[in-house]
C-alpha cells in the first residue's frame, strides 16, 4: 500500500484525478466528503441524496471548501467536472451515467436502492465501492459476478469493519497461515436483540449535544446494536473471506485482546469456536453488564494457527499473544475510521485495479428474526426497527428453510402469527415477484442452490 499516494499525485501531476461519485450523504457519506478535497489525485464531483439540503448542509457540516461546491443546485456533473465543482443531484441514475465518472459510492443502507445502483454501474461500466452491507448480504454473491461480467470492480469499502478484516486474512493466508477465525468487536449483550429505536440511546449513552449535530439515526444505530449489523458484516466477510458462519448465530463472547487466541479456538481445544475457519464478534462487555478489560470494541482481528513447532517457536520470539498453548496467535487493528478511510478503496481500484475486499461466493446470510411476537398483518418495519433482528446463519441452511433475508424485511405484510425469536421464510410475508430487488434475490439463491447440490454431488463443501 506504500506507492497508493504517490500514484494519486502522479494522477494529479497529469491533470487526471479520479472523480468520484457518492450515493447518500450520510454518516459514513459525511466522512468521506470530510477528506475527499484533502486526497491529491482525487475530485469529488458528485453528490446524489434524495434530499439536496441534506447533501448540501453534509459538505457544509464537514468543512468542505465552499468554493469547490456548487450550493445552488444548477450545475450539471459534466459541468461540475470541468469547473472542479462538486454538482449536487437527487438522480442517481444520472450520476452513475456522467461519462466523467470513475468510481461510484453507494452509501445508502438501503438494500434495494443498493442492488439497483450496482446494476446500473454494470451497464454504465462504472467501478462501485459497495458501503451498503445490507445490499452486498442481500445479493452481493450475485452481484459481483455480474460487475465481473461487465469488467467493472466491485468492492467493499476500506475503513469499514468487512474489509478490514479481509485485509488481515488475506494478509494470514499470504504469510502461510491458516485463519482459525476472523472477525470484529462490538458492545453487545443478549437482551440487545430486543432493542429498538425508543431504546437505543440509553444503550449507548450518548447525551443530548451529541445527538443533536444531525449524525445520528435512530434506527440505523439500533441496527449496530441488536446484533444485525455484526450479522451483516460477518456474513459480508464469511462471503468475502470463504469462511463458515456459525451454525447457530453470533455467540458476541466478552473478550479482550489479549484473550483473543484463548476465547477464538476451538471448543476441542479449550476454546469457544464450533470449528476452525469460522467468524465470530466479540463483545466489550461481560454478561453482567462489566467493561471488558482491553476490550476491542472498534477494531478487527484474525487468529491464526502456528503449523509446526518452528513457527510456534517463533510466536513466543516475537511477542505475539497467544493461547495458553502457544499455538493460537492473534493479530488485530484496534480501531476503524469508516469514511475518513474510504480513499484507499478508490485507489486501489484506480491505480491497482484491484478491489479492497470482495464478495466471492454465498457462505453467509442474514435471516430476519421476530424481536417479539408478531401477528399476521403487521408491515415489517426493517433492520434496527421494533419488530426484527437479523441473525446469520450458513447460507445453505438459509435455502433450506427458505430464510427472509433481513434486507427485504421492510414494507412487507406478515400472512401469519410468528413467535418471539422464530426465523421468517419466504412463505411468511407478501412479497412481489416483480420487484427488482426480488427479482435479483430470487435468481441468486437458485444460483447458488444449482451450485451447492453440485458440490455436494461431487464431494466438496462450501466455505472452509
Amino acid at each position: 500500500m506504500t506507492s497508493l499516494s504517490t500514484k494519486l499525485a502522479a494522477l494529479e501531476a497529469a491533470g487526471k484525478p479520479i472523480q468520484v461519485g457518492i450515493i447518500g450523504a450520510g454518516k459514513f457519506g459525511s466522512m468521506f466528503i470530510s477528506q475527499s478535497h484533502r486526497t491529491t489525485g482525487m475530485r469529488l464531483a458528485g453528490i446524489a441524496d434524495l434530499s439536496k439540503e441534506r447533501a448540501l448542509a453534509s459538505l457544509k457540516r464537514t468543512g468542505f471548501p465552499t468554493e469547490q461546491y456548487d450550493a445552488t443546485f444548477t450545475i450539471s456533473i459534466e459541468e461540475g467536472i470541468k469547473t472542479g465543482k462538486t454538482a449536487i443531484t437527487t438522480d442517481s441514475a444520472e450520476l452513475i451515467a456522467a461519462p466523467g465518472i470513475d468510481v461510484i459510492l453507494e452509501v445508502t443502507g438501503n438494500p434495494a436502492a443498493g442492488v439497483r445502483h450496482a446494476l446500473l454501474c454494470c451497464e454504465h461500466k462504472k467501478h462501485i465501492v459497495m458501503i451498503n452491507v445490507e445490499a452486498d448480504v442481500l445479493a452481493g454473491p450475485l452481484l459481483a459476478r455480474k460487475a465481473k461480467e461487465a469488467g467493472i470492480i466491485y468492492s467493499m469499502a476500506y475503513g469499514d469493519q468487512p474489509a478490514l478484516i479481509a485485509e488481515l486474512v488475506d494478509w494470514a493466508r499470504t504469510a502461510g497461515f491458516d485463519v482459525v477465525c476472523a472477525g470484529k468487536g462490538t458492545k453487545h449483550l443478549p437482551q440487545y436483540h430486543a432493542s429498538t429505536p425508543d431504546t437505543v440511546w440509553s444503550y449507548y449513552g450518548f447525551t443530548q449535544e451529541q445527538l443533536a449535530s444531525g449524525d445520528f439515526n435512530p434506527q440505523m444505530f439500533n441496527s449496530f446494536l441488536d446484533g444485525t449489523k455484526s450479522a451483516l458484516e460477518m456474513a459480508a466477510v464469511s462471503n468475502g473471506c470463504d469462511l463458515s458462519p456459525p451454525t447457530d448465530g453470533l455467540r458476541f463472547p466478552p473478550c479482550g485482546v489479549w484473550d483473543l487466541p484463548e476465547v477464538l479456538k476451538p471448543e476441542s481445544d479449550g476454546g469457544q469456536l464450533e470449528k476452525k475457519g469460522t467468524v465470530e464478534v466479540v463483545s466489550c462487555l461481560e454478561i453482567d453488564g462489566r467493561a471488558v478489560f482491553n476490550d476491542l470494541r472498534w477494531g478487527v482481528y484474525v487468529i491464526i494457527e502456528a503449523p509446526g513447532d518452528y513457527q510456534k517457536d517463533c510466536f513466543k520470539q516475537y511477542g505475539l499473544k497467544t493461547d495458553s498453548t502457544g499455538r493460537y496467535a492473534a493479530q488485530y487493528k484496534p480501531y476503524h475510521l469508516i469514511g475518513l478511510e474510504l480513499g484507499v478503496s478508490i485507489a486501489t481500484i484506480m491505480v491497482r485495479g484491484e478491489p479492497t475486499g470482495q464478495t466471492k461466493t454465498f457462505a453467509g446470510d442474514v435471516v430476519a428474526t421476530a424481536k417479539r411476537d408478531l401477528k399476521a398483518g403487521e408491515v415489517l418495519d426493517g433492520e434496527g426497527g421494533f419488530m426484527v433482528y437479523g441473525k446469520l446463519m450458513p447460507a445453505e441452511n438459509s435455502l433450506a428453510i427458505q430464510g427472509l433475508p433481513i434486507g427485504l424485511a421492510h414494507g412487507i405484510r406478515l400472512k401469519r402469527d410468528i413467535k418471539k425469536g422464530e426465523g421468517l421464510s419466504w412463505e411468511d410475508v407478501e412479497y412481489s415477484e416483480k420487484a427488482q430487488v426480488v427479482a435479483v434475490r430470487k435468481e441468486m439463491e437458485e444460483v447458488f442452490r444449482k451450485e451447492f447440490l453440485e458440490r455436494k454431488s461431487n464431494g466438496t463443501n462450501g466455505a472452509k
